[in-house]
């Protein structure tokens, strides 16, 4: 519940932050521009993300008869989740990891890579399938769709405000009313802002998976596990495919930061995440 009502918070500070860039950027006007156009790009996400995802990782649908102990793991998770069955992906990629994506429950689909079927035992992988149903029966996928969404457009008005202040087209609307001070706010501060705020989105819903995949199998050893294999294989083996963009749907970040940019991740630190789940009782 905790993160559930800090996640609800976060949205609404991203949407308000959303609505005040509108307003800077040109009165009511801009303000109606700005939730026309989140609108749309929220809309065009919602239904696409999941494709352009697996797409972006060259995942390749898995039949039953392929991978029968994963077919069967994925089933039963399901099952003790109230989820109908996703579909079931293989990346071709060493770097042990997975994600989920979809927008709702019966258009899930769950893709784990092929390194992470080899380094993990069964109790181990069977909490990262938990983890990641878990993200489908919170809907977290359209929550972070939708920060996503309103982040890169106050991204865009900062960057097209930059590039206003360099060409001399920006601050002429209403010079009166502090262009200077308008141009800071638009390009550099509110774009840093809404990046925290969906960092901060994304790092509260992958707390939330931890403990909903654990309490639905009433067992967090395996996913505590798990992530500590999976935290040391991300190092040694880097991801070649995709983009940092969308290194929110792992697990596990699988572009590893260091130093300041650390600070920066999509994803929780490490330790608290398998602290917390040895500090679950079921």
């Amino acid at each position: 519940m905790e993160n559930q009502i800090r996640t609800v918070l976060l949205l609404g500070m991203l949407s308000g932050l959303l609505l005040a860039v509108g307003y800077l950027l040109g009165g009511m006007s801009g303000l109606t521009f700005a939730i026309a156009f989140a609108i749309i790009m929220n809309w065009g996400s919602y239904f696409w993300s999941d494709r352009i995802a697996l797409f972006m990782y060259k995942a390749k649908e898995l039949k039953a008869e392929e991978q029968p102990k994963l077919f069967s793991m994925v089933k039963d998770v399901a099952s003790r989740a109230g989820l109908p069955m996703p579909r079931v992906f293989l990346i071709p990629s060493e770097q042990s990891n997975a994600f989920a994506t979809g927008r709702n429950p019966t258009h899930a689909s769950i893709a784990v890579t092929r390194g992470i079927l080899s380094l993990l035992d069964e109790q181990e992988l069977k909490g990262v399938i938990a983890h990641e149903l878990s993200h489908v029966k919170n809907r977290d996928i359209l929550v972070a769709t939708i920060a996503a969404t309103i982040a890169s457009v106050i991204s865009y008005v900062g960057f097209v405000a930059r590039w206003g202040a360099i060409f001399g087209g920006f601050g002429g609307r209403d010079n009166d009313r502090g262009g200077i001070l308008e141009l800071l706010l638009l390009a550099i501060v509110t774009p840093l802002i809404a990046l925290l705020l969906q960092l901060a989105i994304s790092r509260s819903r992958e707390y939330l998976a931890d403990e909903t995949g654990a309490r639905i199998l009433r067992d967090s050893s395996g996913l505590a596990s798990a992530l500590e294999k999976l935290e040391q294989d991300t190092k040694r083996h880097p991801l070649r495919l995709g983009s940092p963009a969308s290194a929110h749907l792992f697990i596990t970040n699988p572009f590893t930061k260091k130093g300041l940019l650390g600070m920066l991740s999509t994803h929780p630190p490490m330790e608290k995440r398998i602290a917390r789940l040895r500090q679950l009782r079921f």
